[in-house]
């Protein structure tokens, strides 16, 4: 969890999902802008047509889920219902609700989609005519670890920011484990294998999320390296189930994926699992 993205959490007094600038101002036939017709063939000053800038949040909408994940730290892994109150404070309180954690999955939205493109391509028609069509067709032949290293600035291309930087540190995790999954021949993938790749990201994406929001460097980690671990895993684990669960749903909903179809599919799955996290979160705090 102590990645090269991590720092010390929001401050908690930005928006829950930030603002940018919208369309320009409407401009109607005959060079009137916003309604206001020209006087004498001479335009009046027009004040710009921003959206308003929303509402500070509550600056100490993380603390709920960074003391029970602190609490759940120092068990060293044990404490199960703490986990679930960290996770679920961090979906409806932090976050504002599933829809709102899935919003700020911004950049990871973007990168699961262009991996899931690529893995349905390459099913489709072939690996090595989906990496020509990147001006990747060097790559085909390599083993999946260098693919996968070789698409990474496609599938993630910025790394600026702390979401993009996150889009891509989950990338790289996943090609991580995709040897431990027994995933070693992009050539014969099926389409559970797709799913796993998948999966794998989205657990990646959203933890490195949740611990970046709630910073990792304001909660206390046990010293022993063992028990360090079995935090990690745990948490990784009970965001893995919550994703696999919505990646069943989805394809059972959609089970012929078009490329058209394909960034609401990730999206869906993303809202879908804050949604079973947060539920999942409930559950165990109340065991």
């Amino acid at each position: 969890m102590g990645t090269s993205t991590a720092y010390g959490g929001p401050g908690g007094g930005t928006p829950l999902v930030p603002s940018w600038l919208g369309e320009s101002p409407a401009t109607g036939e005959g060079g009137e802008a916003n309604g206001v017709a020209p006087a004498d063939g001479v335009s009046p000053p027009v004040a710009p047509n921003r959206p308003a800038i929303p509402a500070s949040a509550d600056p100490q909408r993380f603390s709920g889920a960074r003391n029970s994940f602190t609490r759940f730290a120092g068990s060293g892994g044990t404490d199960r219902a703490s986990l679930g109150r960290a996770v679920s404070r961090y979906v409806s309180t932090s976050s504002g609700g599933a829809r709102q954690a899935a919003q700020r999955m911004g950049a990871s939205r973007g990168a699961g989609a262009r991996l899931l493109g690529f893995l349905a391509d390459a099913q489709t028609r072939g690996v090595r005519e989906a990496l020509r069509s990147l001006d990747l067709e060097s790559l085909a032949g390599r083993p999946i670890a260098e693919i996968f290293v070789g698409l990474a600035d496609y599938i993630c291309p910025g790394a600026g920011t702390v979401d993009e930087g996150i889009a891509r540190e989950a990338y790289i995790e996943t090609i991580i484990e995709l040897t431990t999954e027994g995933l070693t021949d992009l050539s014969t993938f099926t389409p559970d294998q797709m799913q796993t790749v998948f999966e794998l990201y989205a657990t990646h994406a959203i933890e490195a999320r949740i611990c970046n929001d709630i910073g990792t460097k304001a909660v206390t980690m046990p010293t022993s390296a063992q028990a360090a671990h079995r935090v990690e895993a745990q948490l990784r684990d009970f965001i893995r189930g919550g994703v696999s669960d919505a990646l069943t749903r989805a394809r059972r909903d959609s089970p012929h994926l078009t490329p058209e179809r394909i960034q609401s599919f990730v999206d869906t799955v993303y809202e879908s699992a804050f949604a079973i996290l947060q539920s999942l979160g409930d559950a165990e705090a109340d065991q």
